[in-house]
């Protein structure tokens, strides 16, 4: 006897082996996105252009550069930039690309009253940090700290203009 489909069991059975089918029709090609990459010699282009920027201007600075996840690819701290910038251009860059937008967004948000920023941890809401986007789409971010948040931002900016996108 032939089991009736209005039965709830049968139906998801009946979907779940159609899905199943599908899924392994599909083409291979179809299970992988592709999507561009920041590689390590674009970071060594944007480092190049973002420390020539600075020493352009005499600026001591820390250049940090960050894959899409916010995972350090490249970081150069310039003889004499303080310390403490170390921390701060990694901090930008991570936050530029895991929020996928500028840090001074951010900056503007917290003087702006939206201090819940403030509460998330690792989050750096300072001007300086400036996503690589390509295609419309983040695929890393430089951060760069040691003179005022504009001049980093400025520097960062540079730096992001040697591979000739946003």
């Amino acid at each position: 006897m032939v089991e009736r489909m209005s039965n709830p069991r049968t139906m998801l059975t009946a979907l779940a082996v159609t899905l199943a089918l599908a899924v392994a029709a599909a083409p291979a090609d179809a299970q992988f996105a592709d999507r561009k990459a920041l590689t390590l010699d674009g970071a060594k282009r944007i480092m190049a252009a973002a420390e020539a920027e600075a020493a352009k201007n005499k600026w001591t600075v820390a250049i940090a550069i960050v894959d899409e996840a916010g995972e350090l690819v490249a970081f150069h701290k310039i003889d004499e930039t303080q310390a403490g910038s170390i921390d701060i251009a990694i901090g930008k860059a991570r936050t530029a690309a895991r929020m996928k937008r500028p840090t001074k967004a951010l900056e503007d948000a917290v003087a702006g009253g939206r201090t819940v920023f403030l509460a998330v941890d690792g989050l750096v809401p300072l001007e300086g940090g400036v996503p690589i986007t390509v295609e419309g789409r983040v695929v890393g971010a430089v951060g760069v700290s040691g003179v005022t948040s504009q001049q980093d931002a400025q520097v960062a900016q540079a730096g992001i203009a040697a591979l000739g996108v946003k």
